[in-house]
């Protein structure tokens, strides 16, 4: 995977989860936006303090958490 250098984890911000250079915008949020029909220039009129690589960066790290993990299953004993 890529660098993400724009993704940031600190405990003392927002509890830790994954956030946008330190700021108080986690992936989640902009996931959200994204999904509720919000295009790029849209988030950044809303969130002028971003920009528009870290809209695509917060998108990749979504993307590759959400990747499938095949796990054998096994019948009940």
């Amino acid at each position: 995977m890529q660098t993400l250098d724009r993704i940031t984890f600190q405990s003392e911000v927002m509890g830790g989860k994954p956030c946008i250079r330190g700021m108080r915008i986690t992936v989640g949020t902009i996931v959200g936006l994204v999904a509720s029909g919000k295009t790029t220039i849209d988030i950044l009129s809303l969130y002028p303090y971003l920009e528009a690589e870290d809209i695509r960066q917060a998108l990749i790290y979504a993307a590759w958490r959400a990747e499938e993990i095949e796990v054998p299953l096994y019948p009940a004993a």
